[in-house]
């Protein structure tokens, strides 16, 4: 590693051109959301409103979607369609309301509301979502770090807290190319998670599949389907499965689906009966004339790879000419968004505080764990995605500047 004076020299150049670089959220890009302008005018006539039903999406109807979309979705997720309820643009509202229905009016006939219990928790995947994690807190859930490896999730943990704790209620769960890790379940995971015998009757997995196409080699990973795992052992209720298009079309107006049983199924069309009269049609009818096909889905997901693949490979490059051998790994995902840095114990915060004052955004080290606090301080999220290359070769070589000068600060404390 260099002399401390030396890097210190080149952080305080970078302070000194006062440029603002960002690699704090997984958007996509201009370029990305230009492939899709053809979304804009897949509908422009009053007569061009019909679904193949005859269905008008001016109006009201279709609690769970459009036949059209329901399809592409159950393709997708290798699901059944029918089991399938298609809705606005966000897949984490989807996953709010879940909660806040199960908080409000249980998730199983005969098991009370998880707001009457005293405290119920979460299991919760670390490094996880940010956003999972807040809306645990927003509804004073209890949440409880489960470590993650190159295999998905610590089953054995998993498999002794659900089995001993009749208040853990739920665990988040995202199966393929995991934020921030990149890590897809293998299969032996997937299955120990079909066949859980957790205590409580209303526990349930919140597997939030929201890079189910989202790949970045020509050999993506595999991802076993869960509902057809959980039926050899009667356990399909236990699983909501989300997935949206934010990251294919325009996250703003993308359209998001939750998958699940017959059974659970039948009971959110029930809720949401009283939730709302229908989402918006007319959107879930664009989607599925640009889309037209599963196929239609994949080819445009090769063009995003094709934009954002050099972008990985461009962070690459700069982390291993300048990071080998001091201590620092990261991941190189098949797929996902994110790019997840391993530092030495507790130089995370101290890194993410140096970017900041030399004008580089990045995601706060805490926000890959519960509360925002990752006790070993070692893990910082980078989102390549929406810079254009050279800005984001220059945001890498200020991150790898400040990397090593918390290293060695943390060092000679």
């Amino acid at each position: 590693m260099e002399d401390y004076e030396v890097l210190f020299s080149a952080y305080e150049a970078y302070k000194q051109r006062g440029k603002k670089l960002d690699m704090s959220r997984g958007k996509p890009s201009p370029k990305q959301l230009d492939t899709m302008e053809r979304l804009l005018t897949a509908v422009t006539h009053s007569s061009e409103c019909f679904t193949e039903k005859g269905t008008d999406c001016r109006n009201y109807g279709a609690l769970d979607g459009i036949n059209e979309c329901k399809r592409l979705f159950g393709t997708m997720l290798g699901v059944d369609w029918n089991n399938v309820i298609v809705g606005g643009n966000s897949s984490l509202n989807f996953m709010y309301d879940t909660v806040a229905r199960a908080m409000l009016h249980g998730v199983v006939d005969g098991c009370k509301p998880w707001s009457k219990y005293e405290q119920i928790s979460f299991l919760c995947p670390v490094p996880g979502y940010d956003r999972h994690f807040a809306i645990c807190e927003f509804f004073g859930i209890n949440m409880i770090n489960i470590p993650m490896d190159e295999h998905g999730p610590d089953m054995d943990m998993i498999e002794k807290l659900v089995a001993e704790d009749d208040t853990i209620k739920g665990i988040w769960c995202v199966p393929k190319y995991s934020n921030p890790g990149g890590v897809t379940y293998s299969d032996e995971v997937v299955r120990r998670f079909a066949k859980l015998k957790p205590k409580a009757k209303d526990f349930r997995v919140f597997w939030d599949n929201a890079y189910v196409l989202h790949d970045l080699t020509d050999k993506p990973d595999k991802l076993l389907e869960i509902f057809g795992e959980a039926e050899k052992y009667g356990n399909e209720d236990m699983f909501f499965e989300f997935a949206s298009t934010s990251k294919i079309t325009y996250p703003g107006s993308g359209v998001a689906a939750i998958a699940s049983s017959a059974k659970n199924i039948a009971r959110l069309m029930k809720e949401l009966s009283v939730q709302t009269i229908g989402h918006d049609k007319l959107n879930q009818l664009r989607h599925s004339r640009i889309f037209k096909t599963y196929d239609d889905i994949v080819e445009q997901m090769k063009k995003h790879m094709e934009i954002i693949r050099p972008k990985f490979k461009a962070v690459y490059t700069v982390l291993e000419d300048e990071l080998t051998g001091c201590g620092i790994s990261w991941t190189i995902p098949n797929g996902g968004y994110f790019i997840c840095v391993t530092m030495p114990d507790g130089t995370a915060k101290r890194t993410v505080e140096l970017c900041k004052e030399a004008g580089l955004i990045i995601t706060n080290a805490g926000a890959t764990h519960p509360y925002g606090n990752n006790p070993r301080d070692n893990i910082i999220r980078l989102a390549p995605t929406f810079p254009e290359v050279g800005e984001l070769e220059e945001a890498a070589k200020l991150f790898c500047i400040c990397a090593k000068l918390a290293v060695i600060e943390k060092s000679i404390q």
